[in-house]
């Protein structure tokens, strides 16, 4: 009988997103994994989060490179590249949060230095392992669809507000946001990315200066497109975050999936909004499982730093197009 490899010292950088919580119990519970600590630049935070873990809180990255092999990066946008940098630069596999950067510069010299220094670095894109895209991408693939000619989808999110409103921060509102996760999704089915992006982007739920709704239009070389709405437009009275939907439309068939509607609807009885509670496997554990076994297996993980790079490029060439009122083209 084959003996379980010890479990995988991997240390937290940042409870700045609102995922880290998430991924912070995950650490803390899964056998494949030694939670050996954080690191948060907000030291109060950073030091609150690590007592009610019982883990270590370390003040500076080279204490934590000491305990660890991998880092998972949840920080504001603006700062994954910094911390991604140092962490190969010591040598640690990196599983980051999207947008894996702000900057295509930044996003380019995260894949390049983690190339050159031998070490993983993964995208926390979580959808590509949910079943109901998997049985999309296999319905595609065996044919059942023809050619895609089509496909409609939504990432439709509540305001997250904190640091995802402050640019300075984020790089960007909604659309930074939510285009990402659809954005890798439609490269997968489509193996590619679209030759170019046509996008209006606006702030007329909120009314500030940062973007809460985005229409993009795709089109790929082979002749399909895609629309994307990526708005924050989901109200604090919705049962839960938001959306991940593909309608995909082909030449032999119609799919259309709702990414998280494994669900239980609750309706306490006490005072309180109803809530969806999950049934479904737990994507981001998932995602955490292929993140240690391509480290362990010397092999990319289903999400690499590429991959995130290229949701990274649609993102922003649809800013540009908002900017010049015309398609932007993606090279």
């Amino acid at each position: 009988m084959a003996t379980a490899p010890p479990p995988l010292p991997i240390g937290l950088i940042s409870f700045a997103h609102v995922h880290a919580p998430g991924y912070a119990g995950l650490l803390a519970t899964m056998p494949e994994i030694a939670f050996t600590g954080i690191y948060d630049r907000d030291g109060k935070r950073g030091l609150h989060e690590a007592q009610r873990r019982g883990v270590p809180f370390y003040a500076t990255l080279p204490d934590l490179w000491d305990h660890c092999q991998a880092v998972v990066i949840m920080a504001e946008n603006v700062l994954h590249a910094e911390y991604a940098l140092a962490a190969a630069n010591a040598g640690k596999h990196i599983l980051c949060e999207k947008p894996l950067a702000h900057l295509v510069a930044d996003g380019e010299a995260m894949v390049a230095d983690c190339q050159t220094a031998g070490v993983v670095l993964a995208t926390a894109f979580p959808c590509p392992f949910s079943p109901a895209f998997e049985a999309l991408v296999q319905q595609v693939q065996a044919g059942q669809l023809g050619t895609l000619l089509a496909l409609h989808t939504t990432n439709r999110g509540y305001l997250p507000g904190g640091w995802f409103v402050d640019l300075s921060l984020s790089g960007g509102g909604a659309v930074m946001d939510h285009t990402v996760h659809v954005a890798d999704l439609l490269r997968r089915l489509l193996n590619g990315p679209p030759a170019t992006v046509n996008a209006e982007i606006g702030n007329s739920i909120y009314r500030e200066q940062w973007d809460d709704s985005g229409l993009l239009t795709m089109c790929w070389a082979g002749g399909a497109f895609a629309t994307l709405d990526c708005s924050w437009s989901r109200t604090p009275s919705f049962p839960t975050w938001g959306d991940v939907t593909i309608k995909a439309i082909g030449t032999a068939g119609v799919a259309e999936v709702h990414m998280f509607n494994q669900h239980i609807t609750y309706y306490p009885a006490s005072q309180g909004k109803g809530a969806w509670q999950g049934w479904g496997p737990n994507l981001d554990r998932l995602v955490l499982l292929d993140f240690i076994q391509a480290i362990r297996d010397h092999r990319p993980p289903r999400s690499t730093g590429a991959d995130g790079l290229a949701a990274l490029k649609i993102a922003l060439a649809a800013y540009t197009s908002n900017r010049e009122h015309a398609p932007v083209t993606i090279t």
